[in-house]
């Protein structure tokens, strides 16, 4: 079977792609954003291939009407423009006529010829990654991506029938990895609901039967993190010798840890100090507006993370309960009043341990662990069989995507 070497420009040159950036900063700016309206792909929300929900912004319908030519269609691949440029989003069914982002760089195919589900798969292999990383920075600057590299972007193709063979072994292990997330995600906002009702609304059981004192129900208490949880309790020995598994700031977004890194102690950033342990919760010391956090759910014994997080161990509170007390809007709030620093606002240990905590009787308390504990552990496993099925399909992409593996 043959495969044919093509430029991406030679598509666009001949009317088979079309490639188009964002709306400029003048045509689309901060204040047109609103709380509710069609959603904007920006670059946090850009994944490899998938999209990343967290943070999704909205603007209104004149807006949408204003940018139409910015309207995104299934199919189309979303690249970011700035930063973290080798990754790009594959528009689906359920995005379809969503915006695109001022930072990126959008192309759509119109040829038979090329199915955009392979070519987004193409651009998964990390030569292609790795190539458009290096065309688009260097260590000193931030990656910038332009329409000139995409267009100098070749890819390899067989002919249209062995291209969606291909794509539906693939498509296999990604719909999994799909399924696995939706699940996660109505998991999460079943106990987050249940937080709510219990411990915001107070609409706990038998709350009926009880009085409210100073603003709170008798029997619950206000208290400093510090009386309830560890701050930044242990580091990792500078004599160490031997593998670490770190997690790195940039690594963590709001509730999920996206990825981790196998490294030799001696190689390591030298950020890379605090230990981590079952239980506890992680939460982004700088920025802490973008609620960069995340809770530990049986790690692996060498696991570590940046100094640029702060470690909480809960030691008198259950790790469910404290999870959902310290990610709050409210105590977001908290934290982004207290950050200080005009580039990089940042919160310190301090911060965390002065931070209040109002937290009920510990039948309360002991009844919601037993309901949230095992969903923390049913979500721990999805991730985990997740992480396996991405392992297993980026070992096989290579070999489909260069005809070792036939179909």
């Amino acid at each position: 079977m043959k495969w044919q070497k093509v430029l991406l420009g030679n598509l666009a040159d001949e009317g088979s792609l079309d490639i188009l950036t964002g709306p400029f900063g003048t045509q689309l700016k901060a204040s047109d954003y609103t709380k509710i309206g069609t959603p904007v792909i920006n670059v946090r929300n850009i994944g490899y291939g998938d999209l990343k929900p967290e943070k999704l912004e909205y603007v209104p319908e004149p807006v949408v009407q204003k940018l139409e030519r910015h309207i995104l269609q299934k199919g189309d691949i979303v690249f970011a423009r700035k930063g973290a440029v080798d990754r790009h989003l594959l528009v689906e069914e359920t995005q379809s006529g969503w915006m695109q982002g001022s930072d990126c760089i959008r192309i759509r195919l119109s040829s038979r010829k090329v199915s955009h589900k392979f070519l987004s798969y193409s651009l998964r292999l990390e030569s292609h990654k790795s190539w458009i990383l290096n065309q688009c920075g260097n260590k000193a600057t931030m990656a910038s991506l332009n329409q000139d590299v995409i267009r100098r972007v070749i890819v390899r193709l067989p002919n249209i029938d062995t291209q969606q063979e291909i794509v539906n072994v693939l498509s296999k292990y990604d719909d999994l990895i799909e399924n696995n997330r939706r699940r996660i995600q109505l998991l999460e906002r079943s106990l987050h609901l249940l937080y709510k009702e219990w411990f915001v609304h107070l609409r706990f059981p038998s709350h009926e039967h009880s009085k409210i004192v100073d603003g709170i129900p008798e029997g619950w208490r206000k208290a400093a993190l510090k009386e309830l949880a560890i701050v930044n309790q242990s580091s990792i020995n500078s004599s160490f010798q031997g593998q670490i598994e770190y997690i790195d700031i940039s690594s963590v977004t709001t509730n999920s840890i996206n990825q981790t890194t196998i490294l030799n102690f001696e190689d390591a950033p030298s950020r890379a100090r605090r230990i981590v342990k079952h239980g506890d919760i992680i939460w982004s010391c700088v920025r802490p507006n973008r609620e960069s956090y995340a809770v530990i759910w049986n790690p692996p014994d060498n696991l570590i993370v940046s100094t640029g997080f702060a470690v909480i161990t809960p030691k008198s509170i259950p790790t469910s309960f404290l999870f959902y007390a310290i990610t709050t809007p409210e105590f977001v709030g908290y934290l982004a009043n207290n950050a200080r620093g005009a580039a990089y606002p940042a919160v310190t240990a301090s911060d965390f341990e002065n931070a209040q905590i109002t937290f009920p009787q510990d039948n309360l308390l002991n009844l919601f662990d037993e309901i949230a504990t095992p969903v923390f552990t049913q979500i721990n496993t999805l991730r985990q069989q997740s992480k396996k099925l991405q392992q297993a399909r980026d070992l096989l992409l290579p070999k489909l995507m260069s005809g070792a593996i036939s179909v």
